[in-house]
């Protein structure tokens, strides 16, 4: 009855939370939240999520979403847990060598022992919210900035564009991100939301940008109103869902 079953985990810089849904993207059990331990070498990451897969519903496949770049389910880089203590911290270069081409699908399929896909936690955002038809730009606001691209529901190739300076000496990430969120207060912050969605509209021509991430929520009524019609403000509770989608879209798995 409603098809496979599903463990999506989203993961954070500041948090990693999961639950088990049905194909519809219909929740089996309350979710669950951990905060994101650090150091993090791969090996802890994995048993981070077998103990909160121990205490979900049983499924019978797993969807994980992760910060940085991947590659079929190989991490080219991730930004956050290379660093010693969490975003922003020292980056440990033992920590880069250990998470730099590591299969990670390969490690939870084998530690879970269900099939898993793992893709970008942008990309995992993405599948819960789009409707496979046209250009979708998906923009996810947290701990930094992350995005995903999709054409007719098929998953570009990933970009961490988010890396790059927006202005000499900052990156998209800097401008953004949650630190500068705090610092500035909504107001502030969510005009330059929009002073990015309006640099960003000339280079996707995309047909619908959707706004995502725990930050989402925080972006100002009228900021809203000055993005445009072909923008949705999304919760991020898709994230979850999206982990259910993703087995659905062209060449997942």
């Amino acid at each position: 009855m409603g098809g496979p079953r599903t463990l999506s985990v989203d993961c954070g810089g500041g948090g990693i939370k999961a639950n088990v849904l049905d194909a519809a993207g219909t929740a089996h059990a309350r979710a669950v939240r951990v905060p994101t331990p650090y150091p993090l070498p791969p090996e802890l990451f994995v048993e981070t999520i077998a103990e909160i897969a121990d205490g979900l519903p049983p499924a019978d496949r797993a969807t994980v979403g992760m910060p940085g770049m991947l590659r079929h389910g190989v991490v080219v880089h991730t930004p956050h847990y290379v660093t010693r203590s969490g975003p922003r911290s020292r980056v440990d270069p033992d920590l880069v060598a250990s998470w730099t081409n590591l299969n990670m699908r390969e490690a939870l399929s084998s530690r879970l022992k269900v099939p898993t896909v793992v893709v970008n936690d942008a990309e995992l955002h993405g599948a819960g919210v789009v409707a496979g038809s046209g250009v979708e730009l998906v923009l996810t606001l947290g701990t930094g900035l992350g995005s995903a691209l999709f054409d007719g529901g098929r998953l570009a190739p990933h970009l961490e564009w988010s890396r790059a300076p927006i202005r000499r000496g900052t990156t998209y990430d800097e401008y953004i991100g949650e630190p500068e969120r705090r610092r500035l207060g909504n107001a502030l912050w969510s005009r330059r939301v929009v002073s990015v969605v309006d640099g960003l509209r000339p280079v996707f021509h995309w047909d619908r940008l959707y706004l995502g991430g725990g930050n989402s929520r925080a972006v100002s009524a009228s900021a809203v109103d000055r993005l445009g019609d072909d923008v949705v403000v999304v919760p991020n509770s898709a994230a979850l869902i999206g982990g259910a989608r993703v087995w659905d879209l062209p060449d997942a798995g």
